[in-house]
């Protein structure tokens, strides 16, 4: 379920909680926390309204994949979100 953040995006631009990283392989072999891997998968909190021609494709509650070095990291409330545009979002999952 979503969390609702009281920041509105501007534009294209999309706000995505990443999903948490791999604790374990699928082996059963614990990852430490230098060796985890950025997390490629994460939900939709909120998104602008789109480009003047364009608008926004994803909605609140999609989970969506994105580039591993997509978007901004941002605080908002003590949790960790990513601000970026739709168009760096690759798929709806």
């Amino acid at each position: 379920m979503a969390k609702k953040v009281n920041v509105k995006p501007l534009h294209d631009r999309v706000i995505v909680k990443a999903a948490a990283a791999e604790e374990k392989t699928a082996g059963g072999i614990i990852i430490p926390d230098t060796a985890k891997e950025k997390p490629q998968r994460g939900t939709v909190i909120a998104a602008g309204p789109g480009k003047k021609d364009e608008p926004v494709t994803v909605k609140a509650g999609d989970t969506v994949l994105y580039g591993k070095y997509a978007g901004t990291e941002i605080q908002i409330d003590g949790d960790d979100y990513l601000i970026m545009r739709e168009s760096d979002i690759l798929a709806i999952v």
